[in-house]
């Protein structure tokens, strides 16, 4: 009994001797990781602080930057004439809106035969004559690097702004002598408006096949595809 009652002592005081080793080895590494913890701290620290200077400068630079170009399109929201590579699309509005609207009234004067709406038709052509041709002579851009099928839709603008200028014409000219001449007869008005119409087709084609080029196939947009005159 008393040799029972001593091996349970000794298991009892080895079991507490083990228990103590175990928890100050525990709390020796805990102290460790904590230090350890600590000095990752300390050197990230910088590290993080010199990360959020450096976004916070690029942020601060970009930002400069938008401002700068928001400020220059403030100053230029009107552009002048100098700035567009060609001034060919100015023009052009002119002689599809007046050549057409001419035709219109050449064939309205057609019932109501009346001299004021033929002087008006002749002014709207005359002008509209003029900017058809100044756009496709003298304005008409020059391009390069086109696609085949860019190629094959600028013919077809270039075939429909020639037969414009050539209808606009005759038709400038035919009512010219229908009033000075034949002094507004309904059969020779007729014959204007027939020319008239051809013109206000040909102009509406060129201006169908013009907008292709540019919103389609990407022609004249900040001057692609256009040989420009600081080019040469």
């Amino acid at each position: 009994m008393k040799l029972t009652m001593k091996n349970i002592l000794k298991a009892v005081v080895l079991v507490l001797f083990t228990s103590a080793t175990a928890l100050a080895h525990d709390g020796h590494k805990s102290k460790q990781d904590s230090t350890a913890q600590q000095a990752d701290t300390v050197m990230t620290t910088p590290t993080s602080e010199a990360d959020q200077s450096e976004h916070e400068h690029t942020s601060e630079a970009v930002s400069h930057d938008a401002h700068e170009k928001d400020a220059h399109h403030e100053k230029k929201v009107t552009a002048d004439l100098a700035d567009f590579p060609t001034i060919h699309p100015l023009i052009v509005h002119f002689a599809i809106v007046l050549l057409i609207v001419g035709a219109i009234l050449a064939v309205v004067n057609i019932y109501f035969i009346k001299k004021e709406l033929a002087w008006t038709a002749f002014a709207l052509v005359l002008v509209g004559f003029v900017a058809a041709y100044l756009a496709g002579r003298n304005f008409h851009p020059h391009t390069h690097g086109l696609t085949e099928h860019a190629r094959l839709v600028l013919e077809q603008h270039d075939f429909w702004a020639d037969w414009t200028i050539n209808l606009g014409f005759i038709g400038l000219l035919l009512q010219g002598i229908n009033l000075f001449i034949f002094k507004s007869k309904r059969w020779a008005m007729a014959i204007v408006a027939v020319v008239l119409l051809g013109a206000a087709y040909a102009v509406a084609q060129a201006g169908h096949y013009g907008a292709q080029l540019v919103h389609i196939e990407g022609v004249g947009p900040q001057g692609d595809f256009l040989e420009l005159e600081h080019e040469h």
